[in-house]
């Protein structure tokens, strides 16, 4: 059984198609994969550490709004189409899974005409663009949150949770506090702004660090863009890394260390990308949720919203990030033993362990 991966853009759409891979191949071990997208980057970095073979096609964004950029987006997506014509002729596969993205547009609209059965996940409470039109080419749609179900198909559409990887709830604190040098008796603060981090969450963060390395340490996932600039402010505010490092360690991504490092943290203060609600769920930490104000489509002020609902986090918009806001609100869940574990407990709701072998018994169902 040959199955084509497509998605594209960041590890929120790469993750979770080895996630799915992995369950089909424990299934199928004579199964065979294909990653088709648009960046030779990180998708094909973490494919090949996967064993998966990587093709690369040209495609333009989806969007909702008039922009100049459309029509020159337009014939990416013509030239994007014709090379998934070619690739999915001389590599015919029996079965597509797509994470959405502009990415997977051309390779699930050929699978179309090819008449290809393809599974799409849409991970957000309002799907993306690319997904909205994709479910018309797609065999099946599987969603993260039940919400998002009402934008597709009855027939067509199921709730799945978000794949993740199976190991995201194993961590081991005691790893984390070793390679950090930590204590543990502080209680630890994670900042995550995303894969390629967040300036705004960045800037809210060094306002009020001195403060919170009196109490509490820090694992501040910086970005690597971000990285050194932010080496540069901690200077300027008179601190000096190699006296803090105990407290505060900034890193400019994490990787395979995530695990460790979730299950090691007391508070979580994240963007609201459907990836990062799963992983903070899967290891039911507090979390105050901070969703970028412009997301395309307003996805993640929803995914924000509804865990929030469910008392499951704490979410400041980007406009009332202010430092005394936000050492207010970290202080509270950390100080009030009673709002923390509600928060842990509601959280979980989120996480779906079996999201991923949902998923591969929904490709395997269309083979029947």
């Amino acid at each position: 059984m040959k199955i084509v991966l497509t998605g594209g853009g960041t590890g929120g759409h790469i993750l979770p198609l080895i996630a799915v891979a992995k369950k089909i191949k424990e299934k199928d071990p004579s199964a065979e994969f294909l990653f088709v997208g648009t960046n030779g980057g990180l998708e094909e970095k973490i494919m090949k550490e996967e064993g998966i073979k990587t093709r690369i096609i040209l495609s333009g964004k989806l969007r909702r709004y008039f922009s100049f950029l459309n029509f020159v987006d337009f014939f990416k997506i013509g030239i994007g189409v014709i090379q998934s014509l070619w690739i999915l002729f001389w590599n015919m596969p029996d079965a597509i899974f797509s994470k959405g993205g502009y990415a997977s547009f051309p390779v699930v609209f050929v699978s179309w005409i090819y008449q290809i059965p393809s599974l799409i996940h849409e991970s957000d409470a309002n799907p993306g663009m690319a997904n909205s039109v994709l479910a018309k080419f797609s065999s099946r749609v599987a969603v993260s949150y039940p919400r998002a179900e009402i934008y597709f198909p009855a027939e067509q559409v199921v709730f799945t949770g978000n794949p993740l990887r199976e190991d995201i709830a194993q961590g081991n604190p005691q790893n984390a506090l070793e390679k950090f040098s930590f204590s543990k008796d502080r209680k630890t603060i994670f900042i995550w702004g995303g894969s390629q981090g967040s300036q705004i969450i960045n800037k809210s963060i060094l306002d009020i660090l001195p403060k919170l390395i009196e109490k509490y340490q820090i694992i501040h996932q910086t970005g690597v863009k971000n990285f050194e600039d932010m080496q540069k402010i901690i200077g300027e505010i008179g601190l000096k890394l190699a006296e803090i490092k105990n407290v505060y360690c900034p890193i400019d991504f994490i990787g395979k260390e995530l695990k460790d490092i979730l299950a090691l943290s007391d508070l979580v203060i994240s963007r609201a990308g459907s990836n990062s609600i799963s992983e903070i769920a899967a290891n039911g930490k507090p979390a105050i949720i901070i969703p970028i104000e412009k997301s395309a489509n307003d996805h993640q002020r929803m995914n924000a919203y509804i865990v929030a609902k469910n008392g499951g986090c704490v979410v400041l918009e980007e406009t009332n990030l202010g430092g005394n806001i936000l050492l207010k609100k970290i202080e509270e869940i950390l100080t009030n033993e009673s709002l923390n574990q509600k928060m842990r407990t509601n959280i979980k709701i989120f996480y779906r362990p079996d999201a991923a072998e949902k998923i591969a018994e929904g490709i395997f169902g269309m083979l029947e």
